[in-house]
């Protein structure tokens, strides 16, 4: 059966072709949706500037993966090319027509799709490759114009993470939390939001996780490639740590996680001192990996999407050892650390 939505996305691609770049499709591949509601197309071309690549159709932005009331993401551009400009390694992108993107196709190959398969050391050598670009990253200064430095990680949106959790994480259990337990999330998270406000703000990929690592065959050390930059903001030097090392899609060992950490921590242009990055990279990933454990789980339920809910087991140990680390340092995350050990792996039947 035809999906009328798929042959609508089909045939603004083949008009972007035609405008951008005069060129025909030989075979146009719809690839498969992320949580996100954009469509991606990969295009086969009779002639043009590559054999193949990749057209980006923009769909409005899903207002429950956001504080309500707050702007949705920025378009691609310009943050794609400012990126380009400062030698960091995102893809090419060949013109744009309406809301329709045409990019250089990076290929399928991603970082979450080969790790979990590689030898420990060719696993560790590719996430030092993906560490060794947050530095970099981290150093682009705002030119002007660019949406991703007027936008940051602040206490609205930690405390929509929290609220978030509290409303799909807590209720997997079968029953509504109680107002105790949400007190508790909002104590914590606002302990949270109240570390987060004292550390500096550099640029941030913000889902600087393994699906948005690309592999293009190339030398070591020059292999990965960037893709989903919309969202960029400013944030702590550790947080796009959180989502590379506290990866719902990629589950890494505690000590190459503790290694990664390390080792970068010493090369960011703030150098923050190790006690320093420790507690904020935990109390970054209870937030992040909190709104993520969420988000698969009212995506399942609003949309009837239920691919995420394989992650949730990964999350969830992400979420009890970022606990453990914070309660270390502040017993005030003690009642927190005990509230997820009440969680269950998946969702209990209603």
């Amino acid at each position: 059966m035809i999906d009328a939505d798929d042959t609508a996305v089909r045939e603004r691609v083949r008009q972007a072709l035609q405008r951008i770049l005069s060129a025909q499709a030989r075979r146009i591949e719809l690839l498969p949706a992320g949580l996100g509601l954009r469509r991606f197309a990969r295009v086969w071309l009779a002639s043009g500037p590559a054999p193949t690549l990749v057209a980006r159709v923009e769909a409005p932005e899903d207002p429950a993966g956001r504080p309500a009331g707050s702007a949705p993401e920025p378009p691609l551009e310009p943050i794609r090319a400012l990126l380009e400009r400062e030698g960091l390694p995102v893809p090419r992108c060949f013109g744009a027509d309406g809301a329709v993107l045409l990019l250089e196709d990076v290929g399928d190959r991603s970082l979450a799709s080969l790790a979990p398969a590689l030898p420990a050391a060719e696993r560790e050598a590719l996430y030092r490759e993906a560490c060794a670009l947050l530095p970099r990253l981290q150093r682009v200064s705002d030119p002007g114009g660019v949406a991703a430095f007027t936008r940051q990680l602040d206490a609205a949106q930690i405390a929509y993470k929290g609220e978030l959790f509290a409303a799909h994480s807590l209720a997997m259990r079968g029953r509504p939390p109680t107002p105790g337990e949400v007190a508790c999330v909002r104590d914590a998270f606002g302990r949270i939001a109240a570390e987060v406000s004292e550390a500096p703000r550099r640029l941030s990929h913000r889902d600087f996780q393994s699906a948005n690592l690309h592999l293009r065959d190339a030398p070591p050390g020059r292999r990965l490639v960037m893709i989903d930059l919309q969202g960029a903001w400013l944030a702590p030097p550790e947080y796009d740590l959180v989502c590379l090392l506290r990866d719902s899609y990629v589950e890494l060992p505690e000590a190459e996680i503790a290694a990664h950490l390390e080792a970068t921590r010493s090369e960011l242009p703030d150098r923050p001192d190790p006690d320093t990055a420790a507690r904020r990279f935990a109390l970054l990933a209870l937030a992040r990996k909190a709104k993520d454990h969420a988000r698969f789980l009212d995506v399942a339920q609003r949309r009837g999407d239920r691919r995420s809910l394989a992650f949730l087991p990964t999350t969830l140990r992400h979420l009890r050892a970022a606990a453990r680390a914070a309660a270390q340092r502040d017993r005030a995350f003690r009642d927190l650390e005990a509230l997820l050990r009440t969680l269950p792996e998946s969702p209990c039947a209603p």
